[in-house]
């Protein structure tokens, strides 16, 4: 088994696997766990206006002895701020926080509230046509919302950040991510501790001398989909990103997609706008 593989990307070229930092709103916490991550391996770094961390983990990324054009940088530009200039403002802000010129990845967090797929998105095109976004990416879009995106988007849509994990595999999304040429980014992937618990992760882990958060990472990784799994003890940082060296058998990819399952954690119909 490798030590230390090459970072693996997507067909878009994002880090299969990298740092989530929802929850982790501790300034210190947080700074620390982003410097760690890239200094034990991560290119990728996941935050958003919401989270209220920006800040944060611009402080982590520059106390990493890592160049910056190493990292692949996302955030997300909240419900409440998805009208043309307030894209624009908002987005300005972010860069302000995390310390950044551009970020590489600018994320639509939700398709709710002020999203309107005409002005929303032409703000996005102005920020990739002058260079302050890489790319532009969604977040929680379902199918027909992502082809409605990508119709209109002069800018290409290079991915859509989704709960996603064993129990919740989202099987037609994926698909319909893989036809429009979306990566999908699993957000919550470790079903937020839940897959500690199943016993079919805990019998294929045990086979591997794994974690189940391995397990259900490499089943992500092996699939084609991005995880960015939130960690914030070194120890949990080192596990989640040692999921890269494991190698699964078709046949016990199969069983993690045999397994009933659970539902979502995050249910839109209580989404933050309700």
């Amino acid at each position: 088994m490798a030590t230390n593989p090459p970072v693996d990307v997507s067909s878009n070229g994002i880090p299969l696997v990298g740092l989530g930092t929802w929850k982790n709103d501790d300034p210190t916490e947080c700074a620390t766990a982003v410097r760690t991550a890239l200094e034990t391996g991560y290119r990728h770094i996941d935050t958003a206006q919401i989270y209220a961390n920006e800040a944060a983990v611009g402080t982590g990324i520059a106390s990493a002895t890592v160049d910056r054009d190493d990292v692949f940088v996302a955030t997300k530009v909240w419900i409440d701020s998805l009208g043309y200039d307030d894209v624009l403002e908002t987005t300005a802000e972010s860069l302000q926080r995390l310390g950044l010129e551009r970020v590489d990845l600018l994320y639509v967090h939700w398709p709710a509230r002020e999203y309107d797929p005409q002005e929303t998105l032409a703000a996005f095109d102005e920020l990739y046509d002058e260079g302050t976004i890489d790319h532009v990416g969604l977040s929680n879009f379902e199918a027909d919302q992502l082809r409605e995106a990508i119709e209109i988007s002069d800018a290409p849509i290079v991915a859509n950040q989704i709960e996603c994990h064993p129990l919740f595999r989202q099987p037609e999304l994926r698909a319909a991510c893989d036809e429009l040429g979306v990566d999908c980014v699993a957000y919550s992937p470790l079903a937020r501790g839940d897959v500690f618990d199943v016993p079919t992760l805990r019998e294929i882990a045990g086979d591997h001398d794994a974690s189940p958060a391995q397990i259900s990472l490499a089943w992500l990784r092996q699939r084609g989909v991005v995880s960015i799994p939130k960690a914030t003890s070194e120890a949990h940082i080192r596990d989640n990103w040692q999921s890269r060296t494991l190698t699964l058998s078709e046949r016990e990819l199969e069983r993690i997609e045999s397994i009933d399952e659970t539902g979502r954690c995050v249910d839109p119909a209580f989404g933050p706008w309700n």
